[in-house]
């Protein structure tokens, strides 16, 4: 099934949404076969969208030629009634030359990160979404985060002159930006939780208008991760609660310790379950060997899914 900008909003809207890791070898090579079992697995096991190479399938540090084996390995795994949207990012003219290699390959939407490096004024911001937008036929989600903070203004001119922006995804998590930015856009674009452990936020997001957010560990345990969406759906408190304060904040406090663990601890709770994704890339660094014991104490307490090993 190929999803239209429309059908893709509305999809995404339904449910839990999936940010596959990127497999790598022991040499730091593209894992193209771990990599398309873990796909086809993350389809089956219930979310309602697929984003290859995003900000936990580590989109920077793929080679033009790795991102486009990635989507293009993904296209081919994800259900068919499955949408599967690809990372994009750096500099326009680069984001450009992604965001059609993305399409090519097979891709239903995109996913726009920040810039490389630079800050930007609101205009160049407009003009830089704008022209990824305008230069593929499928779907694209803004994503509001880092050197990329998009004003509500900014969002509801390229709303305007790109109709294949269908979607806002959130990683800073600022309630007066959020609130404002819902409420000028109403409907016109699907709304997605984007800040890392996203189920932390998930309860105030909610409230503002968000209707689904991305789950990091789905990779690794995506039965908890349904289970704590589905909780917060249908409003049952209690569960959500005991979910934070039995996993989620002793996870946070584990994450916390460096920069870049929001995916290394992703890929650390994946080899625990028995998920040969391999390591980070650099320049992040994966978890020391004691900070992933005590990972794997955590998901044993939790009665997660782990290798025999583990």
């Amino acid at each position: 099934m190929t999803f239209s900008p429309t059908e893709l909003m509305k999809s995404l809207g339904r449910g839990l949404l999936s940010f596959p890791l990127t497999f790598f070898d022991k040499n730091g090579a593209f894992n193209e076969d771990g990599y398309r079992a873990h796909v086809a697995a993350q389809g089956a096991a219930g979310a309602s969208g697929l984003f290859a190479a995003g900000g936990t399938g580590e989109f920077f540090s793929l080679t033009l030629e790795e991102y486009e084996r990635v989507v293009r390995s993904a296209s081919h795994e994800v259900p068919k009634t499955l949408p599967l949207l690809a990372g994009v990012g750096y500099g326009t003219h680069m984001a450009v030359e992604f965001a059609k290699a993305a399409e090519a390959n097979g891709a239903d939407g995109l996913l726009v990160l920040p810039p490389y490096l630079v800050k930007s004024e609101q205009e160049g911001l407009r003009r830089h979404l704008t022209a990824i937008c305008r230069s593929v036929g499928i779907g694209v989600i803004a994503y509001n985060r880092d050197n990329a903070i998009l004003a509500p203004e900014t969002l509801e001119r390229v709303a305007q002159d790109c109709p294949n922006l269908i979607g806002f995804k959130d990683g800073v998590g600022d309630i007066e930006l959020l609130t404002a930015t819902r409420y000028r856009m109403g409907d016109r674009l699907v709304f997605i939780g984007g800040m890392p452990t996203a189920e932390v936020h998930a309860s105030a997001a909610a409230a503002i208008g968000m209707t689904t957010y991305s789950s990091a560990i789905y990779n690794f345990a995506p039965e908890v991760a349904l289970r704590f969406f589905n909780a917060l759906r249908a409003g049952r408190k209690a569960e959500v609660d005991d979910l934070i304060r039995s996993f989620f904040l002793p996870y946070l406090a584990i994450r916390n310790r460096r920069a870049g663990y929001a995916v290394a601890i992703v890929k650390a709770g994946a080899r625990i379950a028995g998920i040969d994704c391999g390591p980070v890339r650099s320049p992040l660094l994966d978890l020391t060997a004691d900070e992933e014991r005590q990972l794997a104490a955590l998901m044993q307490a939790c009665k997660m899914p782990m290798a025999e090993m583990a």
